[in-house]
């Protein structure tokens, strides 16, 4: 991230939504009745720092910058303002919503859906590959929110089939990741057919350049809603470490932690494809029920995959960064790194599987010798402290 991006971003940042937009609960948001009726249905009590922060200016119309990592409840944020925001009687896209990976897409969307429960909300994801004529029957037929990615969203737009004059609301999410993704002309193609007025509400755990270059083009004015990194470690998840001699050792360290812990569902996250392959087929001979998941597959293979583990016929799902941004599931109350992760910003991502929309979770990093130096830094990068594996945090699990 350059330093100088950093300090225009923040040179004069908006109080606004510091002092006069705040709101310490959902009842005071004055939000739908319906719409409170599916918060609290879907488990959650009280919001987040950055629902405190930033609902409020959402559904004030301004246009938001939010500074989030995953897992602070950014999600739910944007998806509440766009709920309160649009007219479930008008049968018509109101809102559109852009992610960088099918997965969270396809998350978004059923968040839309569980939240907007009684409002009778209809909510289409829009994604590369599945069928095309799916999405043009969905769109002719009518949906008020549109969530999908940047490639799809702008071709259904080119064919004439999403008909923009009536999209009030843009939310780009992870727009950093979107735009290292290579999504720039797909996003930029999107935004000159939505009407001027609209309002966008962009999202982005880090601030480089291009998104910069997209907020200072396309928005008017934004509210400047800044989580410091200090606040991106998850309340409620317990991060802790178990120390190993050489990497060899991990495997019998995986498995003892299995026989002395009682875990409902975890997920384990490794550095490369074909550590994911290796470690499934292991814990397979040793006749655990394991999903291992990357970014080779295809999205009907990863769909499956997702299904099994949600079902809980799956007890374990070992995959790869790439997908740990679009994994949500209910009952993951456990993240195993059994690699750190490369990219210190990929910690964050990883441990809020678990613990998500404050429920309790805990993180454990296998680390070898060589490790520590990586594990420090983590905590340095975080401003946390990761703590031996003690046996009464095992006794917490049981």
């Amino acid at each position: 991230m350059s330093d100088n991006v950093d300090e225009r971003y923040n040179d004069g940042s908006d109080e606004r939504s510091q002092n006069q937009m705040f709101a310490e609960s959902f009842d005071h948001m004055n939000l739908r009745e319906e719409l409170l009726r599916g918060i609290y249905s879907f488990g959650f009590e009280k919001p987040s720092t950055i629902q405190q922060k930033a609902i409020l200016p959402c559904i004030s119309g301004n246009d938001v910058i939010a500074q989030a990592q995953s897992g602070t409840g950014k999600t739910a944020t944007f998806v509440i303002s766009v709920l309160q925001r649009i007219e479930p009687s008008q049968n018509e896209c109101q809102a559109l919503i852009l992610a960088p990976t099918r997965e969270l897409a396809q998350q978004i969307q059923k968040v839309v859906v569980a939240l907007g429960d009684y409002l009778n909300v209809k909510c289409h994801a829009c994604i590369g590959g599945t069928n095309v004529y799916h999405d043009i029957s969905t769109l002719e037929a009518g949906t008020h929110i549109l969530v999908g990615t940047p490639g799809r969203v702008s071709d259904m737009i080119q064919r004439g089939h999403l008909k923009t004059d009536k999209i009030k609301i843009f939310v780009l999410d992870e727009a950093d990741e979107m735009l290292s993704r290579g999504f720039k002309d797909q996003i930029y193609n999107v935004f000159c057919h939505l009407r001027p007025d609209v309002q966008v509400i962009l999202l982005s755990a880090t601030m480089p350049a291009d998104v910069f270059d997209v907020t200072s083009k396309f928005m008017r004015d934004p509210i400047k809603i800044l989580v410091k990194k200090e606040e991106l470690t998850l309340e409620g998840i317990t991060q802790c470490y178990l120390q190993v001699p050489n990497d060899e050792d991990k495997l019998v360290a995986l498995t003892d932690l299995y026989s002395i812990m009682t875990v409902s569902q975890a997920v384990i996250f490794c550095n490369t494809r074909k550590r994911v392959h290796w470690l499934a087929q292991m814990l397979k001979e040793q006749d655990y029920t394991v999903s291992s998941m990357h970014g080779d597959m295809t999205q009907t293979e990863r769909e499956l995959i997702m299904r099994e583990f949600r079902s809980g016929s799956s007890r374990i799902l070992i995959t790869t960064d790439l997908l740990a941004r679009g994994i949500d599931v209910q009952q993951v109350s456990l993240v195993i790194n059994y690699d750190l992760p490369v990219n210190l910003e990929n910690y964050i991502h990883r441990i809020g599987r678990s613990g998500r929309f404050g429920r309790k979770g805990t993180a454990i990093n296998l680390v070898t010798d060589e490790d520590l130096k990586t594990l420090k830094q983590i905590e340095e990068f975080y401003h946390t402290s990761i703590n031996e594996l003690t046996e009464e945090i095992l006794g917490a699990k049981k």
